[in-house]
Parts: structure tokens; C-alpha cells; sequence
């Protein structure tokens, strides 16, 4: 390892875990690691288990609630 890394992993180390996780993923990403190191909380976990159930049953919003919400926010 060189003395530049090391000298960063120390820094890093003293942050909370949150932010070294964080790096620790834009790391693994500069270095060429394919796979995805986000990790779900158990809130965003349930709502896309909801939202693939939804998809599963064809449970689209439809064109008039579509249009409803972009006119909301003026688009």
C-alpha cells in the first residue's frame, strides 16, 4: 500500500460509518468492482417489494392520475 492510502484509509477511519461506507463504495467503484455495495435501509426494501407486487398485478397509475401529478408540479 502506499503511503498516500494509507494516509487516507487512516483519515477516513475517523469518520462516522455511514461516510466510510460511502467511500469505502466510490472505491471499490474506481478500482472496478461491478457489483453494488448500496445497501438498502429496511424502509426502501419494503417499498420496492410493494412496488414490484404492484407491477406483478398490473397496478399502474392511470393516465389521469399521471397527468394529475405532473400538473402538481407544473409539467
Amino acid at each position: 500500500m502506499t503511503e498516500l492510502l494509507d494516509r487516507a484509509i487512516a483519515r477516513v477511519r475517523m469518520l462516522p460509518s455511514e461516510t466510510q461506507d460511502e467511500l469505502a463504495g466510490v472505491l471499490l467503484r474506481l478500482a472496478g468492482e461491478e457489483e453494488p455495495v448500496d445497501r438498502l435501509s429496511p424502509e426502501e426494501e419494503a417499498s420496492f417489494a410493494n412496488s414490484r407486487a404492484q407491477a406483478a398485478r398490473r397496478d399502474f397509475a392511470s393516465d389521469e392520475q399521471i397527468r394529475a401529478i405532473w400538473a402538481k408540479h407544473g409539467l
